[in-house]
């Protein structure tokens, strides 16, 4: 098996459990404008946020009119008014606060930094958010760096964004990096642009119905084990 040196990780569904810190934010926020917070808002929140991001990463929208444009696409599906500039606000407070891990993230990032290895983070999250949300964790002190989409001003799977991440690792090799993501369109697609080996996290048994073929699949991240 192939051993890498850096391992550049994307955040929310690979190393944080973003499903758990969006339910959280949501159930949080719905309590404070007093409205009602059932599993269905959850559900309607997350179909209606995976099709915004997908037109984010495409380039079609801004970061600034996904996060208000999501909420008010939310609060017509089921009928609630409120003034989605603060609501946004104070969701992604809530949001950077939640920094449960994906199990296994804890030990596989152990593992890379004990063995002398570099860990970096690679998001297209939100700047504010994703920093609270590092701050916070668990795994801290084993990430060199992360980089983020809205400070670089291009996104995965975009060649600029990895040109900009290459430009600030030392001593870099291609060769002995692998990026490591849930999203087949901004990870995998992101790996491949830039020449990269890749890993695709597919915890969900999900069918890649993409012509956008990772290097490896995995389930688990304690497989990342046989990379370090």
């Amino acid at each position: 098996m192939k051993k890498y040196d850096i391992f550049l990780f994307d955040a929310d569904g690979t190393l944080f459990d973003y499903d758990m810190a969006e339910a959280n934010a949501l159930k949080i926020m719905f309590s404070y404008c007093g409205f009602s917070y059932t599993e269905n808002v959850r559900l309607k929140y997350r179909e209606i946020n995976s099709q915004i991001w997908e037109k984010y990463e495409k380039g079609e929208i801004t970061k600034i009119e996904l996060q208000t444009l999501r909420f008010i696409k939310l609060f017509e599906e089921i009928g609630v008014s409120y003034d989605v500039k603060i609501f946004n606000e104070k969701y992604l407070s809530e949001l950077g606060k939640g920094s449960f891990l994906i199990d296994g993230a804890l030990e596989i990032c152990k593992n890379i930094f004990s063995n002398n290895k570099k860990i970096y983070i690679v998001t297209n999250g939100i700047l504010a958010t994703q920093k609270a949300r590092i701050e916070h964790s668990l795994i801290k002190d084993f990430i060199s760096d992360f980089f983020v989409s809205e400070f670089i001003g291009f996104q995965k799977p975009h060649i600029s964004y990895f040109d900009y991440v290459f430009s600030h690792i030392p001593k870099i090799d291609k060769s002995k990096i692998i990026i490591i993501g849930d999203s087949i369109t901004a990870d995998i697609a992101g790996g491949n642009n830039a020449k990269i080996d890749s890993c695709w996290f597919n915890n969900r048994d999900e069918i890649n119905n993409t012509k956008i073929l990772p290097t490896y699949e995995i389930k688990k991240l304690n497989q990342l084990n046989n990379f370090v």
